[in-house]
């Protein structure tokens, strides 16, 4: 991972606080920049009512016309939307409020101005039916509404704003402001409660660290980079072999995690397949390889269904604070900055 440092135009709007790619981006920008970078929440998500935070229903546009007119922003980063897959098929209007209203409200705000927009859109755009490695110039075909809600707003962006940038990441791997918005999150509220937590074999993705995520955004933002690019990692993964993962590093009982395929599961919500994206695009774009693996230790990888059953009896020895280190965090970036635990900075 290269190491460079680029300023984005300021002030800075970021959508989606409440999201773990989102949450950290503020965090790491808001340390950066100050009070230049302003972050918007749902009027009734009132814990989030910290520094630099301000209410915004961002489906209602008179609401995001009176913020664009206080603050003149010269950016935005959008990480809005809602991947509560579930609530997506049971509320579809829900859906398209948070994950296509949104974006038409921005755009509209920004309309006749020069305000750059970098966009954060999900590889579940795509089922997964294939052998993954998607590149961009594939056709979405989303299994969920999730999925379809946020390939129509990607087909917004890049009709009306073709100076854009829209980046699709997969799972973002970093701290969330509640404690249960990530992936690690929920594998790890299972496992500590001493519940079952039943992953899929044949999910596949391409997570990130958010501490390689943060730093790569700042740079779009600073960058004139339209288009769409791909931003997963550079390591696949199943859904089970990143609960394998956090069951071992965490140190849990290895007998709560389940595995099975995506067929043996109910019908609501549908599961997508390998979803794994190549990001050779963005990386020849950048100049560099913008993220590390996750997990950056290559013996924390899997080599088996029941790899986290083994417990080495010297040396590696799982617990929650290693997984807070080197799950959560990246260990390498961590060195090399010296960043401390993420938190939301005044």
């Amino acid at each position: 991972m290269i190491l460079m440092t680029y300023t984005p135009p300021l002030p800075l709007l970021l959508t989606g606080v409440a999201g773990v790619a989102g949450y950290n981006a503020f965090s790491y920008l808001r340390r950066r920049y100050g009070d230049r970078v302003v972050a918007v929440r749902r009027t009734d998500n009132w814990p989030l009512a910290l520094p630099g935070i301000v209410p915004c229903d961002l489906d209602d546009f008179e609401q995001v016309q009176r913020l664009f007119e206080k603050y003149q922003f010269a950016a935005v980063l959008n990480c809005e939307g809602t991947c509560k897959l579930k609530s997506c098929e049971l509320d579809p209007s829900m859906a398209r409020r948070v994950n296509i209203t949104s974006v038409e409200n921005l755009l509209r705000a920004m309309r006749g101005t020069s305000t750059r927009l970098v966009h954060l859109s999900i590889d579940l755009v795509f089922s997964g039916v294939g052998p993954g490695n998607i590149r961009e110039d594939a056709t979405p075909d989303p299994v969920t509404i999730y999925g379809s809600t946020m390939a129509e707003a990607e087909q917004l962006i890049l009709t009306d704003k073709s100076e854009a940038t829209i980046l699709r990441i997969s799972l973002p791997m970093g701290v969330s402001f509640n404690g249960h918005a990530g992936a690690i999150d929920w594998i790890q509220s299972r496992f500590k409660k001493h519940r079952p937590a039943t992953l899929y074999f044949d999910e596949l993705r391409t997570p990130t660290y958010t501490d390689c995520l943060n730093p790569l955004l700042e740079e779009v933002l600073a960058r004139e980079l339209p288009g769409l690019y791909h931003a997963g990692g550079t390591r696949r993964l199943s859904l089970y072999e990143i609960a394998q993962i956090v069951n071992r590093v965490g140190g849990y009982a290895p007998e709560h995690l389940m595995g099975c395929m995506r067929l043996e599961a109910g019908p609501i919500p549908p599961r997508a397949g390998d979803v794994t994206m190549d990001s050779s695009k963005l990386t020849a774009a950048l100049g560099h390889q913008p993220f590390d693996p996750w997990p950056l230790d290559p013996d924390m990888v899997p080599t088996h269904r029941d790899w986290h059953q083994e417990r080495p009896t010297s040396g590696f020895q799982g617990s929650p604070e290693l997984l807070a280190k080197v799950l959560y965090r990246n260990p390498q970036r961590r060195v090399l900055l010296g960043d401390d635990e993420p938190t939301l900075a005044s």
